[in-house]
């Protein structure tokens, strides 16, 4: 006989706070159980609901949001419309939330082993110096290497990696039978986040300790999860065993996510969903996926599917569900290797040190700066994707940030050609480059909650390059701004929204439209798809790619997801310690990979995991 459950969502509703009207569902009737020791994946595009669904498990509904109706329980104690207090001793103890960006999570002024104390303090009634051992004991647990060392740091002195462990130590310090997990490898390589997922499914095994995880990452919920919920606006159009979804997916848009996941075995950009999930305040009258599928009807469009049990333990919401296995991706041509342009970008003997005195303060430096970049060189040809990749701490980003400017040279020289004009060496810094230079070379950063202003609407925010480097005066900002988001596949109504009333995709989104509005000749991508779902993800590559061909823009792209590099890229670089041990055409590096780091970073690929 199975165990009764510890977590029940049973009819959950939550709306929009309108003063006026009604309140458009965000979250649609969802119910599911977790029992001891269980873990389900959630999936679905950015706006499904997947994060406000696991902030509701916490008892915490999120601001401008309503609880509607329906309920939470954990362990028989209803969590949501109970007063703070009356659940301090639930969060963080037997019910614990791992958030997607750790290091944002955490006191940047606080030392990981104080925090963590913080946790044992608050949840465990042991003394100073047990706590101080179960620091130590918690962050071996996690496999952190030296724990009494990293107790001793702050999050910025800690790889991606070593963060996320190090949240997940805190999390465990209260003992819980339950970890909320959203989006936890978001940002982490190939070979880090297969060892995370390891640890996790150590923790269930030998802890008993139940997961809910939300992912865009399929691969990441086929390799942790037992059972995969599938949310598209809110609401749940299919559910059951993680294999069985994946391998047959009935409803048409689990089968339309998973044709837009790239994979190494084929190398063809995925196709994306076409359109865009409705708005809360637009919501169709009948099943809310019709606007975008080829199999709907006018019953489709008038009545709501409901979800109903199609066989043991599978649920369905859909009138028209489909078999058969999923059609393999178009091979989609690359650039002809005996057909390229001249380079717009020349790296040559290029190298970053970190921690470099400057002025007087050399002579008094006792020991040399460690390269984190060294003797880096390739060319860039207009029209080229260039897939750079490498573990964290192998220097991608850094070298991204050198071309930028962002970050000064020790040594060596970046050749800039731009079109109608001479080849110049550019200066070593971002200010001392001329506004062509800076026009030219434009940069999408990773983390889109940083390099977003949260002070300035969406329109603010493409208005700055518009006016900066097009001249665009009042009247015609907005219709360009209403472009550039249509073609990053955001509605115009998004344009006097500020950044924290979108979701991560979101942001992203709108991150990559403002590198756009520049119209450069270099774009430098850094992990910009990392946050993205996977159709979204696939409709940002297809749209660097398109840039890419038809306005010759030559692009480098940094991500730890080696099939999506595989997907975009024409030639790829490998990194590692800050030295390129391997460059070649995407398909050779990828099926004839000859340096064993390359090697060992194909192997750690999850998409292994799907059938």
């Amino acid at each position: 006989m199975s165990a009764s459950p510890i977590l029940i969502v049973d009819d959950l509703t939550i709306g929009l706070d309108l003063a006026k009207g009604p309140k458009p569902h965000v979250i649609d009737a969802v119910s599911f159980a977790l029992e001891p020791g269980g873990s389900i994946g959630i999936a679905g595009e950015s706006g499904s609901g997947k994060s406000t669904l696991l902030l509701a498990l916490m008892g915490v509904v999120r601001p401008g949001l309503t609880h509607l109706s329906g309920a939470v329980q954990f362990e028989g104690v209803p969590m949501l419309g109970q007063p703070d207090e009356a659940l301090l001793a639930l969060r963080g103890g037997r019910l614990a939330l791992i958030p997607q960006n750790a290091a944002m999570a955490m006191t940047p002024t606080l030392r990981i082993g104080a925090q963590i104390d913080e946790a044992l303090a608050l949840h465990t009634s042991l003394t100073r110096a047990e706590r101080k051992a179960r620091v130590i004991d918690l962050l071996t647990l996690v496999h952190l290497p030296d724990p009494a060392l990293m107790a001793r740091r702050f999050p910025h002195e800690l790889s991606g990696g070593q963060v996320q462990r190090a949240a997940i130590a805190m999390a465990l310090a209260g003992d819980p039978v339950a970890l909320l997990m959203d989006e936890p490898t978001t940002g982490l390589d190939v070979t880090t986040q297969l060892s995370l997922l390891e640890l996790m499914g150590e923790l269930q095994r030998d802890r008993g300790v139940a997961v809910v995880c939300v992912s865009h990452d399929l691969g990441v919920l086929a390799k942790l999860c037992q059972r995969l919920v599938v949310m598209y606006s809110g609401a749940m159009v299919e559910e059951g065993p993680t294999q069985t979804l994946l391998s047959q997916p009935s409803h048409p848009y689990t089968r339309a996510l998973l044709a837009s996941l790239p994979t190494l075995a084929h190398p063809g950009l995925p196709e994306s969903i076409l359109g865009r999930p409705p708005m809360p305040l637009a919501l169709p009258e009948g099943c809310r996926f019709a606007p975008r599928c080829g199999l709907a009807d006018a019953s489709c469009q008038r009545l709501r599917p409901p979800l109903v049990e199609v066989a043991p333990g599978r649920r369905l919401a859909c009138f028209h569900p489909v078999e058969g296995r999923l059609a393999e991706p178009v091979d989609q041509s690359v650039l002809d290797a005996g057909a390229r342009p001249a380079p717009v970008l020349v790296v040559q003997d290029l190298c970053v040190v970190y921690g470099r005195a400057r002025g007087l303060n050399r002579l008094f430096q006792r020991k040399a700066p460690a390269h984190v970049v060294k003797n880096v060189s390739f060319k860039l040809e207009r029209g080229e994707v260039l897939g750079l990749v490498g573990e964290s701490g192998s220097g991608k980003s850094t070298v991204l940030r050198a071309i930028a400017g962002i970050h000064p040279l020790a040594n060596g020289t970046i050749v800039l050609a731009t079109r109608g004009g001479p080849d110049r060496v550019l200066a070593p810094e971002m200010a001392e480059r001329p506004l062509a230079q800076l026009k030219a070379i434009q940069m999408v950063f990773q983390n889109p909650e940083s390099s977003l202003n949260p002070r300035h609407t969406v329109l603010d925010l493409l208005a700055q390059p518009l006016r900066l480097y097009g001249g665009l005066g009042a009247g015609a900002l907005r219709d360009r701004a209403a472009a550039l988001l249509d073609e990053v596949r955001l509605d115009a109504s998004c344009l006097d929204r500020f950044p924290a009333r979108l979701s991560g995709g979101e942001r992203q989104r709108v991150a990559i439209a403002r590198a756009f509005a520049a119209e450069p000749e270099v774009l430098l991508c850094d992990e910009i798809t990392t946050a993205l779902d996977v159709s979204v993800q696939a409709a940002v590559l297809k749209l660097v790619r398109d840039l890419a061909r038809e306005r010759d823009v030559a692009t480098i792209f940094v991500s730890h997801d080696l099939a999506v590099v595989r997907a975009i890229s024409d030639r790829i670089a490998v990194l590692s310690v800050g030295q390129i041990v391997e460059i070649g055409a995407a398909d050779d590096v990828c099926r004839r990979p000859e340096h064993p780091y390359t090697q060992r970073l194909l192997g750690a690929v999850l998409e292994t995991a799907l059938p």
